[in-house]
This record gives C-alpha cells, structure tokens and sequence, in this order.
C-alpha cells in the first residue's frame, strides 16, 4: 500500500512540482494550500508524512506542527519541514516544536527522496 503524502504549501509552482515528483515516486499525494485545510486534511487523509511549508496563509507552518503534536491522534505522523526559510533560528524552532526534519527550498529531488524514505522507514524513530 502507497505512503500518504500531504504537501502544505501555498505557492502553486512548488505544489504541482512535488504532487508530481511524489506520485511518480509511488506516494499518494493530498495537498493543502493553507495552515486551517492542511488541518482538516490531515484528519480526514491521515497522511503518513506531512511536507510542510512554514509561510502559510491562516496559519502558518510552525502553530499547524505545534497543534498537530499536541494532538494525541497525530502523534505518530512524520512532519518534515520544506520551506525557504533556511535561518538557524527558524530550523531550531521547527525541530523544537516537533518536526522529525527540516529541509530548505532549493532543495534536490534526491535529497528529499531520501530524507522522506528514511522517515517512513519502519522502526523510524
């Protein structure tokens, strides 16, 4: 059975690029384009991974990782950040607030192919 895969990410040009890469790497893929959809999907998808960008209309990437790990029933979700905001400050409060990743735009295929893998491992911690 395919992974599921949510992208949370509200520029368009980003969304159809990894929709695209991920279903040819074999992964189910459900977008969001905002913080409160990529919520709502999240329950209803019940993704395996979640790609997630930290600028986001309604709410933005760090509150969704927050809410998510604070929620009981999300607590075995993989959450890797993408985003392009590659400063010190923003990886350390991603990872803090519960990410299992954090990679930057740009970003290689290969590279986020790999790290994805690794997450979905089992017995991935």
């Amino acid at each position: 059975m395919a992974k599921k895969v949510l992208v949370v990410d509200g520029d368009e040009n980003i969304v159809i690029a990894l929709d695209f890469l991920l279903r040819r790497a074999g992964y189910e893929v459900a977008v969001a384009r905002d913080g409160e959809e990529a919520l709502s999907l999240t329950d209803s998808f019940a993704p395996d991974l979640i790609l997630l960008e930290t600028v986001l209309p309604k709410m933005d990437g760090f509150e969704l990782c927050r809410r998510l790990r604070q929620d009981p029933r999300h607590a075995g979700r993989k959450i890797l950040f993408l985003t392009a905001r590659g400063r010190d400050i923003d990886r350390a409060k991603g990872l803090a607030l519960g990410a299992d990743g954090y990679l930057t735009k740009p970003f290689s295929t290969r590279e986020l192919l790999e790290h994805m893998e690794r997450l979905l491992a089992p017995g991935a911690a």
